[in-house]
């Protein structure tokens, strides 16, 4: 039974637009009532007196998170004490994983099953790896691995869980689907894999591997270009209320027949969230809960290509009222993962000549900021 008095101690950093400053705080999560409160170290006073921020759970707290907390994005740098870091260092770790060419239609389902095993995904993106650059990648055995690999877009992700190099590890199978489908039918490598090249996913041997790797693809010195097209194409924002539900989100668009040429995960501020949905600033009532929605944990952004892209994917999404959803059009996207108006399972693009244009704002001017 937890401790009244057990609390997990973090610092973390806020990057204040304003003034153009980073702000340390000291931040203390109680798990008994899931409460938060900020100490500022700078000024030697509290920040926020000790109170429950929706969705945010421990799970959620560990080295170079996002956390969302009154629409200011801090990112978690340092442990606090010994004891946090004893307790998060014993349990919580980290492991890359990629999602292989060969998976490319069964992406959705792949990250249904990491969501419904409990793995937090931290960071996540398509990328389009060149010849070159497989060849540098740490995780690779041989030549038809760095062909396979560099052959089309890959998505990879860091992925955090207790034991989670371990926990992903079974959860992919033996590297020989042939192998998994004997020892482990249910496992991501039995259901899709092909043989031990093409064999749907990868994922980190050690926790020294896995440092290197998830470095190697999303280091801050590192740039891989964006995969989007910017044309025939619309956006798909997969709110942060329905992240979890994402995998189930992206199997039904690559099966409606749309095309997923880009993706990543965002962690939006405020600014972002309000610039980029400034266009319903004062048309929808709902707007700056829709703003705060935005920002209050990971979106999954996308763009989605087919032929009057907006048009037809707009079909797939649903009225924008999940209530209204559900008894026109029960089989679309905001039906099934909506809840309210503000709250609705995803964003999609509205007018046709929007459509690059909200590309553009994510996957260009966004992404160059922090490729």
């Amino acid at each position: 039974m937890t401790s009244a008095e057990d609390r997990y101690v973090f610092y973390v950093e806020w990057f204040d637009a304003q003034a153009d400053l980073i702000r340390r705080y000291m931040l203390t999560f109680f798990p008994r009532d899931k409460t938060i409160e900020m100490y500022d170290q700078k000024s030697k006073r509290p920040f926020l007196k000790r109170s429950e921020v929706p969705g945010i759970d421990l799970v959620d707290i560990y080295m170079g998170a996002t956390l969302t907390i009154h629409s200011r994005q801090l990112k978690v740098i340092e442990y606090g004490d010994v004891h946090t870091r004893k307790a998060m260092e014993s349990s919580k770790s980290r492991t890359l994983a990629i999602i292989k060419p060969d998976a490319y239609n069964h992406m959705g389902k792949i990250l249904a099953i990491i969501h419904a095993n409990g793995f937090v995904i931290g960071k996540l993106k398509m990328v389009k790896p060149t010849k070159d650059q497989m060849s540098k990648f740490p995780g690779v055995s041989s030549g038809a691995d760095v062909d396979h690999l560099s052959s089309d877009v890959v998505i990879v992700m860091e992925l955090i869980a207790d034991g989670a190099i371990a926990k992903w590890q079974g959860l992919m199978g033996d590297a020989d689907p042939a192998q998994a489908r004997v020892q482990n039918p249910r496992s991501i490598r039995a259901a899709f894999g092909k043989d031990p090249i093409v064999n749907a996913v990868y994922g980190s041997a050690t926790a020294e591997a896995a440092a290197g790797e998830i470095e190697f693809f999303f280091g801050e010195g590192t740039k891989w270009p964006t995969t989007a097209l910017f044309n025939n194409c619309t956006l798909c924002v997969v709110r942060p209320h329905a992240f979890q539900n994402s995998g189930e989100i992206v199997n039904e668009i690559v099966s409606a027949g749309f095309e997923i040429s880009a993706m990543r995960v965002w962690y939006m501020d405020k600014a972002t969230a309000e610039e980029f949905t400034e266009v319903y600033k004062g048309v929808l009532p709902e707007y700056h809960d829709m703003v705060g929605q935005l920002c209050a944990g990971p979106s999954l952004v996308m763009e989605v290509r087919q032929e009057d892209a907006v048009q037809s994917f707009r079909k797939l999404a649903g009225p924008h009222d999940p209530e209204v959803a559900k008894h026109l059009r029960p089989n679309t996207l905001r039906a099934k993962f909506g809840i309210d108006r503000v709250k609705n399972g995803i964003h999609a693009t509205d007018l046709a000549e929007d459509g690059l244009l909200e590309v553009e704002y994510f996957f260009n001017i966004l992404y160059d900021r922090c490729a």
